[in-house]
């Protein structure tokens, strides 16, 4: 599957294109293929926000942290300022697809 990103500055992949692509390759109309993306992408949030964490086989996982309360500094005007708990979401990818990604990376410093 060759996914192309357009944009000049940060090369993303939209929830847009990523519904494009279930229209175009398994065959979902244009609004399935959206409510597909928009369920999954719900369903990830509203766990998280649960305090689950998300893990998806071959690609990573979602977890939340809870981050201690720790002073900080304005880095303006150096004023110490307390920085409060939060939640915060983490990302760890998975083996799998970290070796796809070295293998990628292998692959365009060789100049293959």
């Amino acid at each position: 599957m060759d996914i192309t990103v357009e944009s000049l500055e940060t090369p993303a992949l939209t929830k847009a294109q990523l519904a494009e692509l279930l229209f175009e390759q398994i065959g979902l109309n244009k609004r399935e293929s959206k409510d597909m993306i928009d369920a999954f992408f719900d369903l990830i949030a509203s766990s998280l926000v649960e305090g689950n964490d998300v893990k998806v086989t071959g690609f990573g996982n979602f977890q939340i942290r809870t981050k201690a309360p720790r002073p900080g500094r304005n880095p303006r005007t150096g004023e110490a300022i307390p920085i409060e708990a939060r939640r915060v979401v983490t990302f760890h990818a998975s083996q799998k697809l970290k070796e796809q990604i070295q293998d990628q990376n292998f692959l365009k410093s060789s100049g293959v």
